[in-house]
């Protein structure tokens, strides 16, 4: 799906709200070797916003990078305008953007300071973005896509305080998806990706501070391995590509079998 060959997405333009890293940043450059033009937003990674928008550059395709803090309701209309300007036409919405609460400074946060900061980014911001995008592109002739994240472990549930919260917020978002997804359609699809256990910047502190719940996660996954970015962006590929036409309401788990 991934396949810089096949420009499944040729002509097109998307956004990925929180394009500057990991998994963001994956779904933008796999949008551009698919052959979109991109527009990718960020917080506080500007630096890494710029690395994308060269490496887009560098495969041909336009990019615009714009600033949004998804607490603002004003953050998806002024965002979309942009792109809108800058590459004429917008055809896919990815709502990618998320609350960081395991590295980081936000990881010292209360429980309570932790739950409102998902609330406000990863659930609130979703909804208010999603309504923008599905005005916006309902109002084309031919339509559009959304693309929401969840998490695969909202089906089954994980115990721990962190992965309630998350569990409280992604399953909100999936939820939230299909009720839009019937309010919506013919004209506009929305989808639902649930990455399981992928590698960023979380994943990659394993590697030195507990070596043994790395391990376990691959013991545990059908597949025997972690899941990168690059797995998650071809999922998205094909959900924002007329492969996907007749797809509304789904979600995808892209987490090697871990949840079926």
């Amino acid at each position: 799906m991934t396949n810089a060959g096949a420009a499944v997405l040729a002509g097109r333009a998307v956004l990925v709200t929180g394009g500057s890293s990991g998994i963001g940043r994956a779904i933008a450059l796999a949008a551009a070797r698919a052959g979109a033009d991109v527009a990718l937003t960020f917080h506080r990674n500007e630096e890494g916003a710029r690395g994308v928008e060269r490496e887009i550059h560098a495969i041909g395709r336009r990019a615009v990078v714009l600033h949004a803090d998804l607490r603002d309701d004003r953050s998806a209309p002024v965002a979309g305008e942009a792109a809108l300007e800058a590459l004429g036409r917008l055809d896919v919405w990815v709502n990618n953007a998320g609350a960081d609460i395991l590295t980081g400074p936000a990881a010292a946060l209360s429980d309570v300071e932790k739950l409102d900061l998902l609330l406000a980014v990863d659930l609130r911001g979703t909804i208010l973005a999603s309504w923008y995008a599905a005005r916006l592109l309902g109002s084309r002739d031919d339509g559009g896509v959304i693309i929401n994240m969840s998490w695969d472990h909202v089906l089954t549930g994980m115990a721990g305080l962190n992965p309630q919260l998350f569990a409280a917020v992604k399953g909100g978002v999936l939820a939230f998806s299909k009720s839009l997804a019937r309010s919506v359609a013919p004209r506009v699809r929305v989808n639902v990706l649930a990455p399981g256990w992928i590698e960023t910047s979380y994943a990659a502190g394993l590697e030195d501070t507990n070596q043994k719940l790395h391990r376990r996660v691959v013991e545990s996954t059908p597949l025997k391995r972690w899941g990168t970015p690059e797995d998650v962006a071809g999922a998205a590929v094909f959900l924002a590509s007329p492969a996907a036409a007749f797809l509304t309401g789904q979600t995808m788990l892209v987490g090697g079998g871990v949840v079926m």
